[in-house]
Formats: C-alpha cells, sequence, structure tokens
C-alpha cells in the first residue's frame, strides 16, 4: 500500500465551529493594508491570521508583527510562510481571553501603543471588541473587518433603525467610522452577507465622561431591551422621571433617541444620589 501523502498547508479547510472566512480578493487586501498604513515602528496585532493573506501584506511594511491564532493546524503553515522573516511572532491562543497589554514592549519608554488589525469571526466579534474596548488606553486604533450588520450598528447616529447599545458604548469609548463594504466572494467559503471595514479611534479626550461605565452599561442595556417601550417603561425600576427630566431626557422618548451625553448624564446623576 502507498504511503498517505502528508497534509499540505493549502489544503487546510475552514472550519465553522472557528468561525473561518478566509480573505482571498488580492483588491480588498490591497484597500485593507492600505487603510492601516502600518509604519515599520508599530506595535501591530493580527487577530486571525487564518492563512495569512493580510499578514503576507502587512510583514514587509513592519520591523515586527504579532498574530494571534486559535487554530493550532495553522500555525505550521504561518511558520512556514513568513517565519524566515524574522519579524512574525505567533500566539497560538483565544483572543477572548487573551493578554493584549502583554503585546507592549517592557519596558516601554516610547509609550508606544497597539494597533489591531483582523478579519473577526462574527460569531466573537462583539465580545471581542467590548475585551479590547477595556484596555482602550493602551490601544492607538483597530481595523477589524465584521458583519456589515455589526458595522451599520458600530456607527449608527442617534435615531437611526441601527443605534443602540452597541452604538453608545463602543461611540463613548472610540471614535468610529465605516470605511468600505466587502461582498460574499471575497472570502472562501462565501459567508451569507456582506462584510465592511470598520476603523476604531479610542479617544484621546472623551466628550462626555461617566464616573460608571458599569453602570451606564447597565441602564443603555436595560433601556435597549425594551427598546420599543418609552425610557420611562424601560427604565422604570433604575431612574425616576424626575431623574430622566433633570438631565434632559423626555421620558416619553425611545432609547434609539436619546443621545451619548444624555446616557452619560443619566448614569453620573444616578450614580452621585446612590
Amino acid at each position: 500500500m502507498a504511503a498517505r501523502t502528508p497534509k499540505q498547508p493549502d489544503q487546510h479547510r475552514a472550519r465553522k465551529r472557528f468561525g473561518q472566512n478566509f480573505l482571498h480578493d488580492p483588491h480588498v487586501i490591497d484597500n485593507i493594508v492600505g487603510a492601516i498604513a502600518p509604519q515599520a515602528k508599530d506595535c501591530l496585532v493580527e487577530i486571525g491570521p487564518g492563512l495569512g493573506a493580510l499578514t503576507g501584506q502587512i510583514l514587509p511594511n513592519v520591523d515586527k508583527l504579532q498574530v494571534i491564532e486559535l487554530d493550532r493546524d495553522l500555525i505550521p503553515r504561518l511558520t512556514v510562510q513568513f517565519g524566515a522573516s524574522g519579524k512574525l511572532t505567533i500566539h497560538q491562543a483565544d483572543a477572548l481571553t487573551f493578554d493584549y497589554p502583554s503585546l507592549l514592549p517592557q519596558p516601554n519608554p516610547d509609550k508606544q501603543r497597539l494597533r489591531v488589525v483582523g478579519n473577526l469571526p462574527y460569531n466573537i466579534s462583539t465580545p471581542l471588541i467590548f475585551k479590547l474596548l477595556g484596555h482602550a488606553e493602551q490601544i492607538q486604533d483597530m481595523h477589524f473587518m465584521l458583519q456589515k450588520e455589526v458595522v451599520d450598528r458600530l456607527s449608527a447616529d442617534v435615531g437611526d433603525k441601527a443605534y443602540g447599545r452597541l452604538s453608545i458604548m463602543v461611540q463613548y469609548t472610540c471614535q468610529v467610522e465605516g470605511l468600505f463594504i466587502v461582498g460574499p466572494g471575497a472570502f472562501n467559503p462565501p459567508p451569507k452577507v456582506d462584510s465592511a471595514i470598520v476603523r476604531l479611534v479610542p479617544h484621546e479626550k472623551k466628550p462626555h465622561v461617566t464616573s460608571n461605565p458599569k453602570l451606564m452599561g447597565k441602564i443603555v442595556t436595560a433601556a435597549f431591551n425594551m427598546r420599543r417601550k418609552t425610557i420611562r417603561n424601560g427604565l422604570r425600576d433604575i431612574a425616576s422621571v424626575e431623574q430622566m427630566e433633570s438631565v434632559g431626557i423626555n421620558p416619553g422618548q425611545r432609547p434609539e433617541t436619546i443621545a451619548l451625553e444624555h446616557w452619560v448624564a443619566l448614569t453620573n446623576l444616578l450614580d452621585e444620589q446612590s
């Protein structure tokens, strides 16, 4: 019997449990790298490099690149493709539990911050973004490929149909810019929905500051859990009509019509009075 042919790197099949859709369109890849504009001294980390489509285009522009990949079967491929450059460090780990500040140089006299990029699996994109927001002070910017619907929610203005908890909590911490749409054909296998590239840049100075971000998250979540109700009903167990009115909120409004600064003001009032 003939010996079994070893599995070659290019035979890797996308795994549904990892939410893998591998980017292959060179035009889209060039546009993403152009948006990132990697510089030699950047402390750049790529989440989910997959088959290395972005990795291969970023590496020539930087002195070093760190990648986080959950699928251990992809590690040998990445090592074979890019290991000889001496620039790539691979972390076989779960992006949702990874210690991102550990990627910064120690000591860090230049006060470098992370630049985070990635084609994020749809099934972890929202919790991963919230995790990274917790490290916003150590992050310079983030460029992600996400489901277009998620980018619409991230960038939505008050009053938009897509405006909600995700819009408010991310915009509290970051400037959000939707860059361009990517169709299913840019991936293998093609997803069933459009994707989009988004840029998130943590505010150097937040335009509105709450004393208790966790409380604001609780308030916003409660309100949007009943988004078809007025804010009076949605927050009846959290805030009184008088408290709402004192910070400029009409209790008859629905939550999607309430701007970020009013959520912050209500949070600060409730925190002061608790």
